[in-house]
């Protein structure tokens, strides 16, 4: 069984090496003492969201801080393949579930959507804090994953901000229930056709319960997408990204 993950800021386990220690402060310290209730000897993780994973175990625990005694540090890479999920806006907190469950998939990134169809609204008086919700859930789902990368949050975008992101992406797939190809063989052909290397990313975009607008399919289209047909059956706002990532992960050789 892996070891419980608590996070770092980026960068604070830079330095750190067998035999030293480092103590979490803060709310993930009082997680670590008052919640899982950490005792001395046990074993656990140190993260810093950006791939840098300390294990060690707990050498002291005093009042609401952590020291844990280095035993390896390690650094895992990012996929060459990215995977990003476009979610659009949705009602009922279906699109924050949907990029909590991308992320304890796997995905990337997450980008926020306000698509014409979406009922829910980012006002600009309260889209930073709805923006901060989005990182604050994404952050827990990746410590329940036990990831060592916390997916980022991208600035909300509307249908022209959209227009642009699939422009600059390597491969931007619609999951539209009128598609004729499947997503495996759209992202099967784009893999094997592709015949590029390095860092490269694609977009997953999925719309509101009332599905994305013919006028948005076709300038999305226009800029460079392709639309693909996940399945047999209509699946929910929050249910449609999660599974394209899980295809997604397989197909592209990142699981």
């Amino acid at each position: 069984m892996s070891n419980p993950v608590f996070f770092t800021p980026a960068g604070a386990l830079d330095g750190q090496a067998p035999g030293t220690t480092f103590v979490v402060d803060g709310a993930e310290a009082r997680h670590a003492v008052t919640v899982k209730r950490l005792a001395v000897g046990e074993a656990v993780d140190l993260a810093d969201g950006a791939g840098t994973r300390l294990t060690g175990t707990v050498a002291d625990v005093a009042g609401q801080e952590l020291t844990v005694e280095c035993r390896e540090v390690s650094t895992e890479a990012r996929p060459d393949i990215r995977l990003v999920l476009v979610q659009a806006l949705a009602k009922g907190d279906r699109d924050e579930l949907a990029a909590e469950t991308a992320t304890e998939l796997g995905i990337d990134a997450v980008v926020p959507w306000q698509a014409e169809r979406s009922i829910v609204r980012w006002k600009p008086e309260r889209a930073a804090k709805a923006h901060a919700k989005w990182q604050s859930v994404v952050t827990a789902a990746a410590k329940q994953a036990r990831r060592a990368w916390i997916p980022e949050v991208r600035p909300a975008v509307d249908g022209a901000g959209l227009q642009a992101a699939v422009a600059a992406a390597d491969l931007a797939v619609i999951l539209h229930e009128d598609a004729v190809r499947p997503l495996r063989q759209v992202l099967e052909g784009w893999a094997h056709g592709s015949g590029a290397a390095g860092v490269r990313e694609v977009l997953l975009i999925v719309g509101p319960e009332g599905g994305i607008s013919p006028r948005e399919v076709t300038r999305l289209c226009g800029a460079g997408a392709v639309t693909a047909l996940l399945g047999h059956h209509v699946l929910r706002s929050s249910t449609a990204g999660p599974a394209a990532t899980v295809l997604a992960s397989d197909i592209l050789g990142r699981w």
